[in-house]
């Protein structure tokens, strides 16, 4: 031991003068009897520190050596071959699903009818299982729902596994059309038979492309409470990660003929990052209306549009409201909430969902609904919520029955008694019993009302919470509101658009199909003519981030949204190359540069163009538009410089009158099998069509043929491009999977094939110029 102690003096004597900063020559141990005494007091802390730590790594050291023993003694080996339970065979140890003061707690509230506790409990326990929602435009989903029932769960009818049954997935029995499906099916399950990895690649791939969306069954419901129609604006207001925006964006895409639906989404989260995410979401349904901003929720800017050259507030004619919560019903996906879960989170969290519903309830317009919900079974963050902005509202606000609207859905009415508790268990039934040191940490509005009469008239009991154990979900709590008064601290504003209305209708807003001008002292601020658009330096038609004095941004700094002017020379070449139909809103399209070329082209719906011009001051745009064209890097040498992009063609392909080829279902899948098909290879009417145009972007349409049952029975509308001898189609590689599904052919062969020939939709061949930006 002291020749090793010896041995590292020396090392770390040389350590210390070979590395000192304030040298420029080296020094070796034996300059050390030079040294100054302060040097040599350093030296001797290096010396102690590292004995110190050469003995700690000893005695480890020899722990583990008679562990490993003991261990391989038990196991019957010499020397421990084998580890422990928390070594490398046991993995990490497995949380326990018990907590004590979470069971104290929802026994004393009694949410659980009498008798079904060990059930509930039970079912807490349980992994959740899997849901996915059929999702893209109804007719394409009909396909999808075809090609599921009819192919992929007849092949798993009478699959065994380990000599049990295969269960096969089960439609939800209160989502409309069959399109949201549960199964049980674990991922071990899923990798011991052929046909069952075949329906999860299936599953993937369609989910990749957007047509499928794992989304928990619970989520689902606030987007059907809202009742949402194609002419309505609508504010999502904690929307990240997106799955419910996406249900949202599908409503007002209820008629696929309709390129530009009237209404519009606006989905707001608070963290920067997480916008990212929504935005990913939403641009898969490629959607002109979706507008992703990055806002705290409890102070969500109020947004004005400009209404026959006056500018008015902007009210919503839906808002959902699906606050931050605790999660305890999210237990069964989420077991970490198992050991964190204390009532503290709750009493913290009630102040902002408390404010985040009050902004909500402010922006609603009369007559429109907002749906509150949460991932918790707490009252605290539920009824508490609900009754403390019905009371605030002073009769603005009343609770809608929605008993009837989803049926075939198991769930419980809201209480309208419950008691609050700490940390620690202290319990207090109402504000009166609160000590004045807990005032800060529990607030009155956590109570129920006093006033029994007042309590009756809110009809608490019109509220959902729905138990995991009555239908195999997640837990989760809902409640409509419906406006039918100003909130009493605002002024008079416009009522909900009821386009179903009768001409007899008095409430019947602006065809423009915005809110009507509000009067009153809020809103002289924002009332006045738009005489003064170029004020401030400010270019028109350019929609940049807020000034970081008036607004400070969080997150990255998004690039400016540049309308296009009317005489801009971009234009004419592209309208008279596609023919574009008249009724084209150019005004409508847009680019993120203001320098440079324009190398993309996005287009938004006219009533988020007015949001854009009106608001860019006062919000942070993350996102909105789809990419509608695309330039090439050679596109002079054609007679259109920008080529035609997937992601749009469904709502270009109404305005375009030109360069359309029709195709067969024989067509479609050569195009998307084959990279560059000459155009022999095509049917002959296809071949009579192609042959006689010029190179360049073309459109790409299949119609259903309704006399052949057996046939796709959808449109597609493809983007193309034709080459000297031949024409190929850009279309991303999920996306061409989902197509030739569809039309019943065989695309999971393997890996390396599948890559060789279905991979390269974004090479660009001698025929048509490279685009890097689409690539």
């Amino acid at each position: 031991m002291l020749t090793f102690l010896r041995t590292r003096h020396v090392q770390v004597v040389q350590a210390y003068f070979l590395t000192a900063p304030a040298r420029t020559q080296p020094r070796g141990p034996q300059e050390v009897a030079g040294s100054t005494a302060c040097e040599l007091a350093v030296v001797g802390r290096w010396l102690r520190s590292a004995c110190a730590s050469t003995w700690a790594m000893g005695r480890r050291a020899r722990v583990r050596r008679l562990q490993s023993q003991a261990e391989g003694t038990e196991d019957g080996t010499e020397g421990g071959g084998k580890r422990g339970q928390g070594g490398w065979e046991g993995g990490y140890p497995e949380i326990i699903k018990e907590n004590k003061l979470f069971e104290h707690y929802y026994q004393e509230l009694k949410i659980v009818p009498e008798g079904e506790w060990d059930q509930f409990m039970e079912s807490l326990r349980e992994p959740l299982p899997a849901t996915l929602r059929i999702t893209g435009y109804k007719s394409h989903a009909k396909e999808i729902l075809h090609c599921l029932k009819n192919k992929y769960f007849k092949e798993l009818e009478d699959l065994e596994v380990d000599g049990q049954k295969v269960e096969i997935p089960q439609p939800l029995s209160w989502y409309p059309e069959e399109l949201a499906w549960h199964t049980n099916l674990s991922r071990k399950i899923l990798r011991k038979s052929p046909l069952l990895a075949k329906f999860h690649q299936f599953l993937v791939s369609e989910t990749e492309c957007a047509e499928m969306s794992r989304q928990e069954a619970v989520s689902m419901i606030p987007p059907l409470l809202l009742n949402v129609e194609p002419h309505h604006k609508i504010l999502d207001m904690c929307a990240a990660p997106g799955s419910k925006t996406t249900q949202l964006i599908e409503m007002l895409h209820a008629d696929m003929n309709v390129p530009f639906p009237e209404g519009f989404v606006i989905a707001n989260d608070v963290d920067n990052k997480r916008c990212y995410m929504l935005v990913h979401q939403a641009k898969r349904l490629s959607s002109p209306c979706i507008m992703v901003v990055n806002h705290d929720a409890s102070s969500i800017p109020r947004l004005t549009v400009d209404v026959d050259g006056r500018k008015e507030i902007l009210f919503y004619d839906r808002i959902l409201c699906d606050v931050p919560c605790s999660g305890d019903g999210t237990m069964r996906k989420n077991i970490d909430v198992w050991k964190k879960w204390t009532t503290l989170n709750s009493l913290q969290l009630h102040g902002l969902q408390l404010r985040i519903a009050t902004r909500g309830a402010e922006q609603l317009a009369e007559g429109g609904r907002m749906v509150y919900s949460t991932c918790s079974l707490n009252p605290v963050e539920d009824e508490a919520v609900i009754a403390a902005l019905l009371e605030k509202s002073e009769g603005a606000l009343e609770l809608a029955d929605i008993s009837a609207e989803l049926p075939g859905l198991k769930w419980m009415p809201g209480v309208s008694q419950w008691k609050v508790m700490t940390r620690d268990g202290q319990w207090f039934a109402c504000w009166d019993e609160v000590p004045q040191g807990r005032h800060t940490q529990i607030r009155p509005t956590m109570f129920p009302p006093k006033d029994l009469e007042k309590l009756q008239a809110m009809h608490l009991e019109r509220c959902l919470r729905i138990l995991p154990h009555h239908q195999n979900t997640g837990g989760f709590f809902v409640a409509v509101l419906v406006k039918k008064a100003s909130m009493p601290w605002n002024k008079r504003q416009p009522k909900v658009q009821n386009k179903s209305s009768g001409p007899k209708a008095t409430t019947k807003t602006n065809p423009s199909n915005l809110s009507q001008k509000t009067s009153g002292a809020d809103d002289s601020e924002v009332t006045g003519t738009t005489e003064n658009k170029e004020s401030n330096g400010k270019k028109d038609g350019v929609c940049g981030p807020p000034p970081s004095k008036k607004m400070k941004l969080f997150g990255f700094k998004e690039d400016p949204f540049v309308f296009i002017p009317e005489d801009d020379p971009l234009f004419p070449p592209i309208e008279k190359f596609y023919a574009l139909d008249p009724s084209f809103p150019r005004m409508n399209l847009l680019t993120r540069t203001t320098e440079g070329k324009k190398r993309q082209l996005y287009m938004v719906s006219k009533e988020l163009r007015n949001v854009l011009l009106n608001n860019s001051e006062k919000m942070k745009v993350i996102n909105t538009g789809i990419k509608v064209w695309c330039r090439n890097n050679s596109g002079e040498e054609f007679d259109c410089a920008f080529r035609l992009t997937q992601e749009g063609i469904y709502t270009l392909y109404p305005f375009i009158n030109s360069r359309i080829i029709t195709v067969s279902m024989e067509d479609v899948k050569t195009l998307l099998t084959q990279e560059n098909p000459f155009f022999r290879k095509l049917s002959s009417d296809a071949y009579s069509q192609v042959k006689d145009l010029a190179k360049g972007s073309v459109v790409l349409k299949y119609e259903p043929d309704s006399a052949n049952p057996d046939a796709l029975q959808c449109p597609i509308v493809l983007c193309g491009w034709r080459g000297k001898a031949s024409i190929r189609t850009f279309v991303p590689k999920n996306e061409r999977l989902h197509y030739l599904r569809m039309m019943g052919l065989e695309v999971l062969g393997e890996k390396k094939k599948d890559e060789a020939v279905l991979s390269n939709e974004n090479v660009a061949s001698p025929e048509q110029p490279e685009n890097d930006e689409d690539a």
